[in-house]
């Protein structure tokens, strides 16, 4: 797919200053009544103006429909923030945010409230100078992306005078399958330029999902390995604890495959076997990313059959409390047959991983959260070892741990001490508290910050998201038609299906366990 069908990024001619506050600018929130706003989008806000990189000149505007007022709804922010700050926040900060919050109380539709939003944005501009830049945010379901957007285009709110910027970050999913995504594309770049749409993955604000690239182009030891003659296999897991909560409604309509694989588990996909970019420029990083996905061949029938499993969570015992199956979950059908957990075997056709498979997996009511990359490189040879050596030695693993204790490991062979040559895996820890302290961070920091800037490296071209897709689109056709035969159930707080562990052993690898390895690094960092 070309880039150029979508127009270009803006590019930054010059490094930026992260130390700097962002400039001036309202920040819009379409829902912000919901969920995000309160455990996301605030928090980082705050943490934000905790760094100094929000401008004096800064304010919100939310407009959704509710049942209070703009005082109320401030008064919610300001305790809802401090809950999930902690014990330590600072109330003057969060003083000075909400103090800045102007609400707009009507629904998506009414010409009324479209009217109102543009008399609160300019009576901001003149109070707080913030010089008619506006960052419009869609924390919104997904069918009002269209229509609020049309909306904001009707009204002239996406055209700035001058220096002016207008940008709209849109949260996942983006579309619900290939064709559905590049008709949202289409319809949006009818209202709004490319480089005024910023398509949002938080994971993408993470650190260590950020370090990955840092990791592999600025250390000369690892680049020169990363590729198919020395890495065996990459496996790439993001498991959770929890089940659907209270989006039973809406999960039975999305299901694992659709709400975590063509986002979050693909654009770790492209991180990890992106080639080096000319430059960090959005762009360039883009560019590679794209490359990477497009050489991801599609499944055949057969290969959907045989590479691909999907599970459903059945009840069981989480930290000693029984919890429900999938189907006993508020607002899901009694018979539903949609997945909460997926795992895929995929390729990349290119020169760098001809013959590397790439092994991925997502769900719920899982063993343990945990979000990790892990490398595996092919074993030594062993000639040397067969005779003289009581064990033979294990292959090499690099561990790149997202979520929870954000964290790289490598594991490599040490001798035992002694008379005897025993080699033992041991393990080289580099845990970002040691090093950085803790981050009381949600991931959207630096996203929001980012586009504020105007630089999207970290958010998601539209022959990204397509390309993503793409990918899956064959695995969702055959599900569609009822072929049930790689659909299986797994006891909640287990590491998922049995027929998941089957799918890489026979090719005679494993799974890194979810529970096992991550209490490991969990103990080591909670000692220290």
């Amino acid at each position: 797919m070309n880039a150029a069908l979508y127009g270009q990024p803006i590019q930054i001619s010059e490094p930026l200053d992260r130390t700097r506050p962002a400039g001036p600018c309202v920040l819009v929130i379409f829902g912000i009544t919901g969920d995000l706003t309160k455990r996301l989008l605030f928090p980082a806000l705050y943490n934000l103006a905790q760094q100094k990189l929000l401008p004096e000149q800064f304010a919100v505007a939310g407009f959704a429909i509710g049942d209070f007022d703009e005082a109320t709804l401030r008064d919610h922010l300001s305790k809802e923030v401090a809950e999930e700050i902690g014990p330590d926040v600072d109330h003057h900060i969060i003083d000075w945010l909400v103090g800045r919050v102007r609400f707009v109380n009507s629904q998506f539709d009414s010409e009324e409230g479209w009217q109102k939003l543009i008399e609160v944005l300019h009576q901001i501009d003149q109070e707080y100078g913030s010089g008619g830049n506006y960052l419009f945010y869609m924390a919104t379901a997904p069918k009002f992306f269209l229509d609020v957007t049309r909306q904001l285009g009707a009204h002239g709110l996406l055209n700035g005078e001058g220096k002016q910027w207008r940008r709209v970050i849109f949260e996942k999913p983006f579309g619900r399958d290939l064709p559905s995504a590049r008709a949202l594309n289409h319809e949006l770049l009818t209202v709004a330029r490319e480089d005024q749409i910023y398509r949002i993955d938080h994971y993408l604000g993470k650190e260590t999902v950020q370090n990955i690239m840092v990791f592999r182009f600025a250390n000369g030891i690892f680049e020169p390995v990363w590729n198919r003659r020395y890495v065996d296999h990459v496996q790439i897991t993001v498991s959770e604890t929890v089940g659907v909560e209270k989006r039973g409604g809406y999960y039975d309509q999305t299901g694992a495959l659709r709400d975590m694989v063509p986002n979050h588990l693909i654009q770790l996909i492209a991180l990890t076997a992106m080639e080096p970019p000319s430059s960090f420029s959005a762009s360039a990083i883009q560019n590679e990313q794209v490359k990477v996905l497009e050489a991801v061949p599609p499944l055949s029938k057969g290969e959907v059959m045989n590479t691909t499993v999907r599970g459903q969570y059945a009840g069981g015992t989480m930290d000693g409390k029984r919890v429900p199956a999938y189907r006993d979950e508020s607002m899901v059908p009694p018979d539903s047959n949609t997945e909460t957990y997926v795992a895929l075997k995929l390729t990349i056709d290119n020169w760098r991983w001809a013959g590397v498979p790439f092994y991925i997996r997502t769900g719920k009511r899982l063993a343990k959260r945990k979000s990790e990359i892990v490398i595996q490189f092919r074993k030594a040879p062993l000639a040397l070892f067969r005779k003289s050596a009581a064990t033979l030695p294990t292959a090499n693993r690099l561990v790149m741990r997202i979520q929870p204790a954000e964290s790289i490991s490598l594991q490599f062979e040490a001798k035992v001490p002694g008379p005897v040559v025993e080699t033992r895996p041991v393990e080289m820890l580099f845990c970002y508290e040691d090093y950085f302290g803790r981050a009381n961070r949600t991931g959207y920091e630096t996203l929001l910050y980012d586009a504020m800037v105007g630089d999207s490296s970290l958010f998601k071209r539209a022959d990204m998201i397509e390309a993503g897709w793409a990918i899956i689109q064959p695995v969702l056709d055959q599900w569609s038609q009822g072929k049930d035969r790689n659909w299986h159930l797994y006891e909640a707080g287990s590491e998922g299906p049995a027929e998941a562990d089957q799918l890489i052993e026979r090719d005679g690898r494993h799974w890194l366990p979810i529970a096992d390895a991550l209490e490991a690094t969990e103990t080591r960092i909670g000692a220290r």
